[in-house]
């Protein structure tokens, strides 16, 4: 049986080999600019509309319009624009297709016009930060956001349901998962929700990753061909995950669809760039903090978007130049309002707290720049959309509360490996 979703590693080369040749556009004929983006949010527009305004007053004929597409189809519309032969000039990219998007060739170089655009200093911005974009030394899209994981905490919520809260356990040095989980579960007792992984939803399998990276695992290898699902640390992770959502009732089970914003919840794990969605009416005392330690001791986790040009595209050297544009130092500093920035001279706590006028100085010191610093990327693969379809169609079976874990997750390793191999 044939599978029915589009495999993203082929969509993404089918623009090198199906589209016109690229053509400069610079002159005077109108240039419309398209980038695709995931958010929706309106200060995030008005801030991106903002920087093309700046630019277009030193290129009064270009113009560029910012399409928002839904987050849980983003990859596969891109993908399906990019094989109709209709792809943007631009486009957000997730951590999790950054092989496929930068090893197909779709990407223009940007290496060269960054360093000829004055006062760019790509040195500021961190090899750590731009491994994922670059190959062969060539860096094809710019990491815009890495933000670090943490926790979103109710204190109200927590506090009436009896348990500790999070900064409390910090104050005691007892920020542990096994204390996470026993505060989520006295909340989930009390009838409210304990703790949401947001966007999980028993399908988007790797944002689990800032849980069990605190037991040491990963889905496969350093080298990524091989499985590690099977192996002990995972199995005792997801053991943990497994016992506290059938269990304790610390996490909503499959089917449950929880907004901590709403203001029901106890605690949500998202990225720090969600901090835009605090209810301004009928506000909650909130916390920020960071995931707690494992058995590994303490651990971080980044998700990481770069945007990029598409190398066939009728405008690509106007689409390069914006790029520059809208990531010199300048507008990166705009932008780390919403997205923590890659560059060195912006992660401080003056920086960030002019531009994050929510979080204290504790919060932007303790999970911003900390996260930033010491955080491990969410894991990603070449051919990731099959791979990650392939794993969530086997881990269906471990959600279910009588579920083997060790069996569950060893099917997973049997069912993916062959595609890790290739």
């Amino acid at each position: 049986m044939k599978t029915k979703y589009l495999k993203t590693s082929a969509a993404i080369a089918g623009i090198v080999l199906g589209l016109a040749a690229s053509g400069t556009a610079w002159a005077q004929d109108a240039v419309n600019l398209r980038m695709t983006i995931w958010s929706a949010n309106e200060a995030h527009l008005a801030m991106f509309n903002e920087i093309a305004e700046g630019f277009k007053a030193t290129h009064p004929n270009v113009t560029v319009s910012f399409e928002p597409l839904p987050f849980d189809s983003y990859t596969t519309t891109l993908t399906t624009q990019i094989a109709g032969g209709n792809p943007p000039d631009l486009a957000w990219i997730l951590e999790t297709t950054a092989a496929d998007f930068v090893n197909s060739g779709a990407l223009a170089p940007l290496s060269d016009a960054f360093a000829a655009t004055e006062g760019y200093d790509i040195a500021d911005v961190s090899e750590k930060a731009t491994a994922l974009w670059t190959r062969d030394g060539q860096l094809y899209a710019y990491p815009f956001s890495t933000s670090p994981f943490a926790l979103f905490v109710n204190n109200d919520v927590i506090t009436a349901a009896g348990a500790k809260t999070p900064a409390e356990l910090i104050a005691s040095g007892e920020w542990t998962w096994d204390n996470a989980f026993a505060t989520a579960a006295t909340v989930g007792q009390s009838g409210k929700t304990g703790l949401v992984v947001r966007d999980f939803k028993y399908q988007v399998w790797q944002n689990l990753a800032s849980i069990w990276n605190g037991w040491g695992a990963t889905p496969w290898s350093e080298d990524g061909k091989t499985c590690t699902f099977a192996d002990q640390p995972m199995v005792d992770a997801m053991t943990a995950i497994h016992k506290a959502i059938f269990t304790d009732k610390a996490m909503p089970g499959p089917g449950e669809d929880i907004d901590f914003f709403a203001g029901e919840t106890g605690m949500t794990i998202t990225q720090i760039s969600r901090a835009s969605l605090l209810p301004t009416e009928n506000p909650f005392d909130w916390d920020l903090v960071p995931l707690p330690a494992g058995p590994v001791g303490e651990y971080a986790v980044v998700g990481q978007a770069g945007v990029g040009a598409f190398a066939a595209g009728a405008n690509v050297d106007t689409a390069v130049a914006f790029l520059a544009y809208m990531t010199n130092p300048e507008n990166s500093q705009k932008l780390a309002q919403f997205f923590p920035p890659a560059r060195a001279s912006l992660l401080n706590a003056e920086t960030l707290a002019a531009t994050n006028p929510l979080l204290s100085a504790e919060q932007i010191d303790n999970v911003v720049i900390s996260g930033i610093s010491n955080g491990v990327v969410l894991p990603g693969h070449t051919n990731f959309a099959q791979i990650q379809q392939t794993i969530r169609a086997s881990l269906d079976s471990l959600w279910v509360a009588d579920a083997d874990v060790a069996a569950v997750l060893g099917n997973v390793c049997s069912s993916v490996s062959p595609l890790l191999a290739r």
